[in-house]
């Protein structure tokens, strides 16, 4: 199944800004900052872990856990920075990731999902109240270029289902290990 939803092709990731509320040495507190495509994906090679929203059942329970506890194993894999994408603003990432005590893994508040979108990876999910999210997807990123990206299966509007099955850390853990094509 995992194989099925992995691809592997040359598409250049989005250029977009993402603004974000952070603490810097230069801002006491937290101050606005943008970051474009280019700062977060140009000369690096990242992990990106996308999923419908903040502070949901599967994304706090497993997603973005698996991901913060295994940060260094993906690090360790030639991976600069390991993120964490959702169509959520910067103040719910960030409040977020503070509940959930992650000091690795980074936000990548996409608030208005222009990432996501054209990514192609915007879903309705009216049907639970939640408008336009992100579907759930993961992806290893070389230079701003998609080098790997497993996708749940099932990707439409209003999906009954949160299938949770390929875009979890240990499929992409053993993918950059050697352990699966």
């Amino acid at each position: 199944m995992a194989e099925v939803a992995a691809q592997s092709f040359a598409l250049r990731v989005p250029h977009v800004e993402f603004v974000a509320r952070e603490e810097t040495d230069e801002m006491p507190g937290f101050g606005w900052v943008t970051k474009t495509s280019a700062d977060i994906f140009a000369g690096r090679r990242v992990a990106v872990f996308a999923l419908p929203g903040a502070f949901t059942p599967t994304c706090s329970s497993t997603h973005l856990p698996g991901y913060e506890a295994n940060y260094e194993l993906i690090r360790n894999c030639n991976i600069d920075e390991v993120y964490c994408l959702s169509v959520n603003d910067s103040f719910v990432m960030n409040a977020w990731f503070k509940s959930m005590s992650v000091e690795n893994v980074k936000p990548l508040a996409d608030g208005s999902a222009k990432f996501t979108r054209q990514m192609g990876m915007l879903v309705d999910k009216d049907n639970l109240g939640f408008g336009y999210r992100s579907w759930r997807y993961s992806m290893v990123v070389n230079d701003g270029i998609v080098e790997r990206i497993w996708i749940e299966p099932g990707q439409s509007d209003n999906f009954e289902a949160d299938p949770f099955d390929v875009s979890d850390y240990e499929t992409m853990l053993n993918w950059l290990q050697g352990r699966t094509p």
